[in-house]
């Protein structure tokens, strides 16, 4: 399976870190935001070239030569994680002014599978358009609200719990919690 990744800069690195990690047996395609990259020096002990070195292929979001940048490319899916409440506006408007944003703009007119998972909150209304107008285009919008009921003890369960969802998501299977 190919699944392109993308990281933008909004708060919730761990959540790209153990995406990668559950990764392993695909080829992946990561791209890592300007902001993005700030982030990770802020939220992580990890460093971008280690999150890089998870994935099979990566790019500077300014790279608009890279494969995924065309529909020609091929790819299964495509996942934003975390997705900047900034990039998910992008993309509603139609503005590909980045590698992240064209990928997510190839992902919709090639009708691919295009997951969001923004963080942030609360919410504008103007932010809930986006997202409601995102879904209506077919665009899946999984925010990052861990579920209690797997009743979790630390943060990297709750963490675990909201990749697993992603994984499901993009049909890739995992034990990351314990199911019903």
């Amino acid at each position: 399976m190919r699944i392109v990744v993308g990281i933008s800069g909004a708060s919730g690195i761990p959540y790209a870190v153990k995406f990668l990690e559950n990764l392993r047996d695909q080829e992946t395609y990561l791209v890592i935001s300007d902001a993005a990259k700030k982030v990770i020096e802020y939220e992580s002990d990890e460093t971008v070239d280690h999150i890089r070195s998870m994935a099979t292929h990566h790019y500077e979001d300014d790279d608009f030569s890279a494969p995924i940048s065309s529909g020609s490319f091929l790819f299964d899916s495509m996942v934003i994680i975390p997705c900047s409440i900034t990039t998910i506006s992008k993309i509603a408007a139609g503005i590909s002014d980045t590698l992240i944003t064209r990928a997510a703009a190839v992902s919709l007119k090639e009708r691919r599978k295009l997951i969001v998972v923004p963080r942030e909150m609360p919410l504008s209304t103007i932010d809930l358009r986006n997202m409601t107008y995102l879904s209506e285009s077919g665009v899946i919008v999984a925010p990052a609200s861990p579920g209690f009921y797997t009743r979790p003890k630390s943060v990297d369960d709750m963490v675990s719990f909201v990749v697993s969802r992603i994984l499901d998501l993009v049909g890739v299977e995992n034990d990351l919690i314990k199911r019903w």
